[in-house]
């Protein structure tokens, strides 16, 4: 039952990625290829969002929803690490046409072939839990 609050949260993230249409394989690939603004303004409204949610974190010093307080890491200066991760995050993103949130999405939305993605992303992210140690961090 403690649970109810983040399916709730999950139904609303779905409606709103259905209803912007960021679950389109078509918008995302007008989006690689600069011909459509739609995700550049989904994408950064998200990005405004989250500066805004992350200045009032620290401001009111908000806690998690176990009651633990929300630190936030120093950032890294080490920029091939980000280059060489973002250009992997983005060739799958672009080869699958969708990012992990509406991966999840489109099964929900009957686009069953879309369990394939979620099932290697999900192998992905296992594998680099096991290498974890042995990459340039």
């Amino acid at each position: 039952m403690k649970l109810i609050k983040f399916l709730i949260v999950g139904i609303l993230f779905g409606i709103v990625m259905a209803k912007s249409q960021a679950l389109s394989w078509y918008r995302i690939q007008e989006m690689f290829r600069f011909q459509n603004f739609h995700m550049y303004g989904i994408i950064g409204t998200a990005v405004f969002l989250g500066v805004i949610g992350t200045a009032l974190i620290k401001k009111f010093n908000w806690k998690d929803y176990q009651g633990n307080p929300i630190n936030f890491a120093p950032k890294e200066k080490s920029f091939w690490r980000y280059l060489i991760g973002g250009s992997i995050f983005g060739l799958g993103w672009a080869l699958s046409g969708a990012c992990p949130g509406p991966m999840v999405v489109n099964i929900g939305y009957g686009y069953l072939s879309f369990t394939i993605v979620v099932l290697f992303a999900a192998i992905g992210t296992y594998l680099y839990g096991v290498f974890q140690n042995k990459l340039p961090h």
